[in-house]
């Protein structure tokens, strides 16, 4: 189960539908996602209220850069996890047209029992 916070500039709002389904297009096809396990929260910023280094780590980042922060269960591999960044930058380059420099993704991970669905129940505690 993903959780996933993307923060964006507010100028990007007509954006913020094709940004979340091309991310969770993203995780169905790398870590294994099921198609109804969706959670996103979308957070819009006004100019000054996001800030995003422009070129740390010699990347050329613009105006449009978004960070995404997906909270998943740990057990998935370096590979995996290679695959669901290139991933997400793929998709976000193709729908809605972002540049991949632009797509700033950090994953945390946390043990599944750390997860209620509902009902104040830990449904994956084993």
């Amino acid at each position: 189960m993903p959780l996933v916070r993307v923060s964006l500039p507010a100028s990007m709002h007509e954006r913020v539908p094709q940004i979340g389904e091309s991310i969770h297009q993203a995780l169905m096809e790398t870590i294994n996602v099921p198609a109804g396990d969706r959670f996103q929260v979308f957070t819009e910023h006004a100019p000054g209220t996001l800030v995003i280094d422009p070129a740390y780590l010699g990347i050329e980042r613009s105006e449009e850069a978004i960070l995404v922060q997906i909270t998943i269960s740990s057990g998935r591999t370096v590979e995996m996890k290679k695959a669901l960044f290139a991933k997400i930058a793929e998709r976000l380059a193709g729908v809605p047209g972002m540049r991949k420099e632009d797509v700033f993704v950090n994953l945390v991970e946390v043990a599944k029992e750390n997860w209620s669905f509902g009902n104040g129940i830990a449904q994956y505690a084993l």
